[in-house]
Order: structure tokens, then C-alpha cells, then sequence
């Protein structure tokens, strides 16, 4: 997304920077306001985040600057944002960067480690890279990449048909789970991004942990499948979690209303029992709109 410029640009972090340590410097580390992501729906600011050394671009969306929607609580949605975070980290799935709740310079908001290929526009800053990652796209019928899975025909804005598709990825198959659980609404090719060292991750997750059934993505190519062992084993753990009082269930609960954390585990029961990806509902869009 666009950035508005600013006049100081942030380092980037080291490679070596691991995840607890992410986790404290986005905790901790001071918070300077660099531009607005103009894209968003609801404020967006890219920010840099300073600790012992270490200055690394973030993502910071503070609760003040959220705008009212109908089927979702108010003023919830930056904690949605890093519950998104606890239930990946938890479960193991590992499909959303490092993301916390603190006070920054508009209030209380949720701070997320910035993802990107390791490039800078001319002031610096960071900008973010191919959307999807090269993993999903709308493209031609005749130019779908071979081995993706084809999700929608429709028509472009010429008239012309294209395809919605993605690849058959396993990271993009964690995070479709990740969103089955977590009842993801907003699952858009362009939530999905790529790091520097390659690695896939998907972002904008303040649409989630809805109590009523809205799971709306572009990662439906393994509906209705079984779901992989490694899968299975990831899934039969965090139920017993959330179930049990676990650490993950813990932190759910500190975020998100009690309701809300009992129907995540409902959902991660449910498809565990089912042992197969979900599919779409009837009755309602599976597919966020625009796509992208």
C-alpha cells in the first residue's frame, strides 16, 4: 500500500531478529509515526518501532481511529488483530506475523511486525511487495499458472473472463485453516504477503472471531479434503487448549469476549471431527469483495 511520506526513515531490522524477541521490541520499543497506509479502510500507519539498537517497521492500528461496523463490536478490532496472532502462534500454524497490543502515540492499538520482500520507496520507507505473493491471482483462463487451484470464473472489466486462483502452497493451506478457525471474514488475495527470506504470511485480521458464521476467503482449493496429519496433529492440540484451559485459551480471553474464544474452539472441534477443510455455506458470499 501507498505510504505517505515522511522524513526520517526507519532501519531495517536484522535477519537474525527471532520471534520473542520481535514480541519485545514491538512490545516495548519506542513508536514513531512514519505515514498512513491511504488504502485502508479503517487508520493505518506505518511506523517504526526502537529497542536497544534494533529499529524495525511495523504496522500500527490504533482503536481510536477504527470506524463502526454493524455485525462486529465496537472498538474490538485491534484486539481481534493480535488474537489473530495468539491463535497462529499457538497452534503452530505460524501464518501471522508477530502482532501486540499497546499504547502508541494515538492510544491503545495493535502493533504488527511489518512484512515485506526487503524493499524501500525513494524516502526509505518499506512498500509492500507483488499482492498475493505470487500465490494467488486473477489471470486469464489460458495463462492459470499449472497446479493452482481454481477457485471463481468471472469476468473482468473488460468483459474478458479471468480466474481466481491460488497455488497449491502449503502455507497457504495452514492459513486456510487458520481462517476456518478463526472465522475469518476478509481473506483477500492481497492480505496475503511474502517476507524477504520467502517466507508467506497473511495480514488484516481484525474481521475474526465473529459468533456467527462469516468466513469469507480466496483459499477455498482444498474445500472439502482431508485434512494432512501434520494438520490433524496442529488441530487436535489447540482444541484440547481451548478446551482445557490452555495457555493460547488464556490469552483468547484476555482479548476477545468468552463467547467468542468458546465458538473458536467449537469451530477447531468441529473441523478436527470432520477431519476435511471446510466448505463453503450456503445461503451466503464465501468470497470477500473486491477479491483483492
Amino acid at each position: 500500500m501507498p505510504a505517505e511520506p515522511a522524513d526520517q526513515a526507519p532501519a531495517q531490522p536484522p535477519a537474525t531478529v527471532d520471534e520473542a524477541t520481535r514480541v519485545e521490541i514491538l512490545s516495548r520499543g519506542e513508536l514513531e509515526i512514519r505515514g498512513r497506509l491511504v488504502d485502508a479502510s479503517n487508520a493505518t500507519l506505518l511506523a517504526s518501532v526502537s529497542l536497544d539498537g534494533v529499529t524495525a517497521p511495523c504496522v500500527y492500528k490504533p482503536v481510536a481511529g477504527e470506524r463502526p461496523l454493524w455485525d462486529f463490536p465496537s472498538r474490538t478490532l485491534a484486539r481481534r488483530e493480535v488474537a489473530a496472532y495468539v491463535l497462529s502462534a499457538g497452534a503452530g500454524l505460524d501464518v501471522v506475523p508477530v502482532t501486540v497490543l499497546r499504547e502508541g502515540p494515538y492510544g491503545t492499538g495493535s502493533v504488527q511486525w511489518w512484512v515485506d520482500e526487503g524493499q524501500v520507496d525513494e524516502d526509505g520507507d518499506p512498500v509492500s511487495g507483488e499482492p498475493g505473493a505470487g500465490l494467488v491471482d486473477v489471470v486469464p483462463p489460458q495463462e492459470l499458472p499449472a497446479g493452482w487451484r481454481r477457485i471463481l470464473d468471472a469476468e473482468g472489466i473488460d468483459g474478458r473472463p479471468v480466474v481466481l486462483a491460488h497455488a497449491d502452497d502449503p502455507t497457504l493451506r495452514r492459513m486456510a485453516l487458520f481462517d476456518a478457525v478463526a472465522n475469518n471474514a476478509d481473506r483477500k488475495g492481497g492480505h496475503v504477503v511474502r517476507d524477504a527470506e520467502g517466507g508467506v504470511f497473511g495480514v488484516d485480521h481484525g474481521l475474526t472471531f465473529n459468533l456467527d458464521d462469516k468466513l469469507r476467503t480466496v483459499l477455498w482449493g482444498w474445500a472439502g479434503e482431508r485434512l494432512p496429519g501434520q494438520d490433524r496433529e496442529l488441530l487436535a492440540v489447540l482444541v484440547k487448549d481451548l478446551e482445557g484451559g490452555g495457555p493460547v485459551r488464556a490469552a483468547l480471553d484476555d482479548l476477545l469476549a468468552v463467547e467468542e474464544v468458546d465458538r473458536t474452539a467449537e469451530r477447531a472441534r468441529d473441523i478436527l471431527s470432520a477431519g476435511r477443510y471446510p466448505r463453503p455455506s450456503y445461503g451466503r458470499p464465501p468470497i470477500p469483495w473486491p477479491a483483492f
